[in-house]
């Protein structure tokens, strides 16, 4: 018999499975399923079943170890929830964005990575305001992800968020808990920190932004993102009309809109908030060179 080192330390068995020999078993049943990542997605669950990271699970499966019946069988089950199109996030229960690791479920929008790149134009924003305490609004923040990034990463910054779904509101609670400079609100931006008029430095969004014909293609979103968060009116651009008045409403002269749209909605975006009077619009790509977000000044 031959020890290996999946901790704590397990013997091949009868009723042990080599951990390679699992991974590529699930990465196959992942790709039948037609997961885009199987072979990441594959590490991750392992991950999640040993209490371990990806390269963790990397170096475990150089050195030959195993997962006892116990583990196997939970990953067999996880793996069966994820061919199944769950997303990955619902099952580890988190989902990285920048520097944090926040907890996401049924009920609440996943963070995507192009919205880390949405994030650091707030993030610039606030860096660069005169004010040694800049205000900042994040409206529809789901989850809390541009928020929590913002408060943490400009500490002196006051930063505010707002969400309308008691579901979504939950999960921000939850993950921006105990952040002194981070104040959460459940409400509808249209009418949501008032007292705030005319005082703030950033306003920030990520709204819904599919039109209500338009069916997401991936399984994960179509099936599991709450429609909330996903749909807004007839053109995908509805909420973005109320957050361009409700901004002009927050911002002091001189201060920054961010929103995130899809990469078609740029020039619509551009247009529509030129005719509210908004400055110096200019829509921006991400690291996939798709066009991601547009900014504006409010005069």
């Amino acid at each position: 018999m031959r020890t290996v080192n999946v901790t704590p330390a397990l013997r091949w068995t009868s009723m042990s499975v080599p951990l390679a020999e699992a991974l590529r078993r699930a990465a196959n049943v992942l790709a039948e399923a037609g997961v885009l990542d199987p072979a990441v997605d594959a590490e991750l669950l392992a991950g999640h079943v040993l209490g371990a990271g990806r390269g963790a699970v990397q170096a475990a499966t150089i050195r030959g170890d195993a997962l006892d019946e116990a583990q196997a069988e939970a990953l067999d089950a996880l793996v069966a929830r994820r061919a199944a199109r769950e997303p990955l996030q619902h099952l580890t229960g988190t989902a990285p964005f920048r520097h944090l690791e926040l907890a996401v479920g049924p009920g609440v929008f996943v963070p995507r990575p192009e919205t880390e790149i949405v994030a650091q134009f707030a993030i610039d924003a606030l860096l660069a305001a005169a004010s040694p305490e800049p205000v900042a609004v994040d409206l529809c923040t789901g989850s809390g992800a541009i928020a929590l990034a913002m408060a943490t990463e400009v500490p002196h910054a006051r930063v505010h968020a707002v969400e309308l779904s008691p579901e979504a509101h939950a999960w921000a609670r939850r993950n921006t808990a105990g952040q002194p400079n981070l104040a959460l609100v459940l409400g509808d931006l249209r009418d949501t920190l008032g007292e705030l008029d005319g005082t703030v430095d950033v306003v920030i969004s990520n709204p819904p932004y599919v039109p209500d014909d338009a069916i997401p293609r991936d399984p994960e979103v179509r099936l599991f993102d709450p429609a909330l968060a996903l749909y807004g009116g007839p053109d995908g651009l509805d909420v973005v009309r109320a957050i361009s008045r409700r901004a002009w409403a927050l911002l002091h002269p001189g201060g920054t809109l961010v929103l995130e749209h899809a990469e078609v909605q740029g020039a619509a975006i551009r247009e529509l908030l030129a005719a509210d009077g908004w400055r110096a619009t200019a829509t921006h790509q991400d690291l996939t060179r798709r066009d991601r977000a547009t900014t504006a000044i409010r005069p």
